[in-house]
């Protein structure tokens, strides 16, 4: 019997960044029950007990609603549907917790982009719990400008018409798919041009491909705008020369296009 490689791979992703995320919602809560000891200390003054109680249901209410949102998302893994209650905890608990699963994770010395390649996966089940049918022009595609060959002298991040398909990189393909689907491209050279793309065209859901540190970022700032992330490959380091399987993108754009959807 054939094993399915490809989806073991992609649960173990999701379970290490939900196994962080309970790894900090654990720690933080020791955190906060070690200062209700210390309110109830003998010979702290009144000022230290208030400031310390104040501290205390904080972290505790960060934590709570942390918990809410990881019941949220486990749910919406499990049962492969989106629900509208918890997205509001989800939002914040991966807002409030996701410094600390990182720094967590570094305690523990795995590697960050790992971290980071978890979180996606997670967020793309999340998204695709959701039933979609948009209109193309509904639709942006955002890429990075490091598509390009670094020699390329036809600059495409003003204008991306300015490619010539010379077939030299992916980008000629990703317009292919732009003429054949009909949504709208933008390439960005970072967050800001990024967000200026997502400002302009005003999309109800995005395909973004880039990086593990761009994707994650990105997906956080739209929120809870719906980002299909799909990671670049970087066969000559970060930011030079990179590429993408676009079977993979084209997958992505057709969930939000597909007349299979529900929306």
């Amino acid at each position: 019997m054939k094993v399915d490689v490809s989806h073991i791979q992609t649960y173990v992703r999701k379970r290490l960044f939900l196994g962080l995320l309970a790894g900090s919602l654990v720690s933080v809560g020791l955190i906060s029950f070690a200062l209700w000891y210390l309110i109830f200390k003998p010979g702290q003054s009144l000022m230290n007990q208030v400031l310390v109680l104040a501290l205390a249901f904080s972290l505790g209410l960060a934590v709570l609603v942390a918990v809410l949102g990881m019941a949220g998302m486990l749910m919406a893994l499990l049962a492969s549907k989106r629900l509208g209650f918890f997205q509001g905890f989800i939002r914040i608990a991966i807002n409030i917790f996701f410094p600390v699963i990182i720094a967590l994770g570094k305690m523990l010395k795995i590697d960050v982009d790992r971290i980071k390649r978890s979180f996606i996966e997670v967020n793309n089940q999340m998204v695709r719990a959701a039933l979609f049918r948009l209109r193309p022009e509904q639709v942006l595609l955002l890429v990075p400008h490091c598509l390009q060959r670094t020699q390329c002298p036809h600059k495409i991040t003003v204008e991306v018409n300015n490619c010539r398909r010379c077939g030299g990189c992916c980008i000629g393909d990703i317009l292919e798919i732009r003429d054949r689907y009909g949504i709208n491209v933008g390439v960005a050279t970072g967050g800001t041009l990024a967000r200026k793309y997502v400002k302009e065209y005003r999309p109800r859901a995005v395909v973004a491909v880039a990086c593990e540190r761009d994707l994650t970022s990105g997906i956080q700032d739209s929120n809870p705008l719906p980002v299909l992330g799909v990671t670049n490959e970087r066969p000559f380091g970060p930011c030079h020369d990179t590429s993408i399987d676009t079977a993979r993108v084209e997958e992505a754009l057709k969930f939000f296009i597909s007349a299979e959807g529900g929306r």
